[in-house]
């Protein structure tokens, strides 16, 4: 990986804190940029357009979860990957943080090599987790419409904003209907082999994606997965 190539936004209100990941990603090549809090975070990530941002969740004004629901508003960076930062003993859960739309989470303290090797396991999937859509059937009128140019899904003629792991979720399971994917084929295609994520991660998301499209598009098969339906 060149890491030359890829742009680092670190927030963090604790300028030691900030002070010792940036060295250590700047050591390994990476662009590192920083913020002390999140409102100065959306600014600058709407500037230079992270690959990634490293969000720390306790912080005055504006707490991580709060700056990634807001991040998770601008088209501009519906690419950009969020891990949130941690520390040990924090009353912090990673389920809100996955509904936020975080893609990951790191706990503090953490080894520079470590955090160095979760990194670039989360940077492969910008290439990686690409998801071909089926093109639809001719002839046949499908209630809801994937637009990816636009990151937008569109039911009934209503367009509908979808954090970004909602909607990659969707599209996978739109992109074949009827077939049901397996919890470790969603798990593998969706976050990665490299990435650890919580059992209920799955869950979540697919509560989630029902409230905004109707119950019965998605139908959980027990034990195995999950298929969509028109």
């Amino acid at each position: 990986m060149d890491a030359k190539k890829y742009d680092l936004l670190l927030v963090d209100d604790e300028p030691d804190v900030l002070e010792f990941i940036s060295y250590n990603l700047r050591k390994e090549g990476f662009k590192v940029h920083s913020a002390t809090n999140g409102k100065d975070a959306i600014k600058i990530a709407q500037d230079v357009h992270p690959q990634l941002i490293l969000l720390d969740v306790m912080m005055p004004e504006m707490d991580g979860i709060e700056t990634c629901e807001e991040i998770r508003k601008i088209p501009a960076l519906k690419n950009t990957l969020v891990a949130f930062l941690t520390a040990r003993g924090e009353d912090y859960s990673q389920i809100a943080g996955f509904e936020a739309g975080g893609d990951d989470y790191v706990t503090k303290p953490i080894k520079p090599k470590v955090l160095v090797s979760r990194i670039k396991a989360l940077l492969k999937r910008i290439n990686t987790n690409e998801i071909e859509i089926t093109p639809p059937i001719e002839g046949v009128k499908k209630s809801l419409v994937i637009d990816k140019d636009r990151f937008i899904i569109i039911q009934n003629g209503t367009e509908i904003v979808l954090p970004k792991k909602e909607f990659e979720l969707l599209t996978l399971l739109h992109s074949r209907p009827q077939k049901v994917f397996t919890r470790d084929e969603i798990f593998s295609l969706i976050w990665g082999d490299d990435i650890i994520v919580g059992d209920r991660t799955i869950d979540v998301h697919i509560r989630k994606l029902r409230e905004k499209i109707g119950e019965e598009h998605i139908v959980t098969i027990k034990g195995v997965g999950y298929k969509y339906i028109e």
